[in-house]
């Protein structure tokens, strides 16, 4: 039995891909619970027949912290807990001592870079996500990182990439209907060529770096959309407003909001970009647009270097570098209707065999039945999971 703890279950990635995780347990023959204060995604695990268990473990009071450790060493005892699986830093401190205290296997999933705060002040409390008898990477970008920073020993680290659900992100599975009624909604001209930044709006994101690459590729038949939440970051919202209008691109640029049929806003999108100017820890637009067959730009860093093809799935730039990324869309744009579809086929190819929900799962239940010492029982069950979930 696995039980998986963290904070919420809101919305995010750490957030999908615990409760596909908790779907290929359930499929494999294996018992899942999963730990957290809550969420409308819950309902997704009561689809799965996941037990769900609320705790307040969003918290990072260190009394209610403190508290935590009991109430899940009551969960281990009560359901006869195999394995812990931490996924965030607060629940990570409490399931680490609960685990401990219960003679129970405990791992972590490492999922980025974590702020290190004033002075490298944050380390010691990050550095609970090494803790794990094995800690899981979602990148080898962030393999690397947790050796360097955290000197963890690299014979427990497992890179385990990111999967994307690639019955929703198939471009054969998307209707015609379903873009044309976002095409309307944001009233996109026909005939225009479309790039499209997906991700929440925050600085390092690089929104900014895109509205002056635009700029610099001087064009007024192209529409951009930058699609995602400021998530209550108004002001930045205004300065990008106020970007777009001193550089004379309000006609171009459409800051859209959020999305609820992201597979059809990468259909109707010509270029796919990331421009974060911070390391991606792994990138999950990048993947996501490849999957739909859609040339990728995206910033020379981080996971980037890993989940891209460069120059044959996508572009690779200079991060923070507006003249480089406006050469890179000039390029993109102009790929021809034959070259076009045969780097679509290389980059759907390269996503399946590289970052499915499949892959992901099948990967990480190898590193539950290593540590188990079932590694020749389990690869069997592990290996039938893939092969039939893939089939579906």
């Amino acid at each position: 039995m696995v039980l998986q703890v963290l904070p919420s279950l809101v919305t995010g990635g750490v957030e999908r891909g615990t409760i596909d995780l908790a779907g290929a347990l359930v499929e494999a023959g294996w018992t899942a619970l999963v730990a957290s204060n809550g969420g409308h995604m819950v309902r997704e695990l009561d689809r799965l027949g996941v037990k769900h268990i609320q705790l307040p473990l969003h918290s990072k009071n260190p009394l209610v912290m403190r508290a935590n450790v009991g109430r899940l060493e009551d969960v281990i005892q009560s359901y006869g807990v195999d394995i812990v699986h931490a996924r965030s830093r607060a629940p990570a401190w409490s399931a680490y001592y609960a685990a401990k205290n219960s003679g129970t296997h405990f791992l972590t999933t490492f999922h980025g870079t974590y702020n290190l705060g004033l002075l490298g002040l944050k380390n010691a409390y990050n550095a609970i996500m090494t803790k794990g008898e094995r800690v899981i990477a979602i990148s080898h970008f962030i393999a690397d990182h947790i050796q360097a920073v955290y000197k963890t020993n690299p014979s427990k680290i497992r890179v385990v990439h990111r999967g994307v659900d690639l019955s929703r992100f198939d471009p054969t599975h998307i209707s015609q209907e379903r873009i044309i009624q976002l095409a309307q909604r944001w009233r996109l001209p026909d005939g225009y060529p479309v790039i499209m930044l997906p991700g929440r709006l925050t600085r390092w994101k690089g929104q900014g770096v895109l509205i002056e690459a635009l700029a610099m590729l001087g064009r007024r038949d192209v529409r951009c959309l930058l699609v995602g939440s400021d998530q209550g970051r108004e002001s930045y919202t205004d300065e990008l407003k106020a970007l777009v209008e001193r550089r004379g691109l309000t006609d171009v640029v459409h800051i859209v909001g959020d999305c609820n049929d992201m597979p059809a806003a990468y259909m109707l999108t010509d270029v796919v970009v990331s421009a974060s100017t911070d390391p991606e820890a792994f990138g999950r637009v990048i993947v996501e647009g490849q999957a739909m067959g859609r040339p990728v730009v995206a910033t020379n860093n981080g996971a980037a270097r890993e989940n891209v093809l460069d120059g044959r799935t996508g572009t690779l730039v200079p991060p923070n570098d507006p003249a480089a990324l406006a050469t890179a869309l000039d390029a993109a744009l102009a790929i021809g209707p034959a070259e076009r579809e045969k780097r679509a086929a290389l980059a759907i190819k390269f996503v399946r065999d590289n970052f499915s929900r499949e892959l992901m799962c099948a990967r990480t239940l190898g590193v539950y039945a290593e540590l188990l010492g079932q590694s020749a029982d389990a690869s069997e069950s592990v290996a039938a999971w893939a092969g039939n979930s893939a089939s579906l």
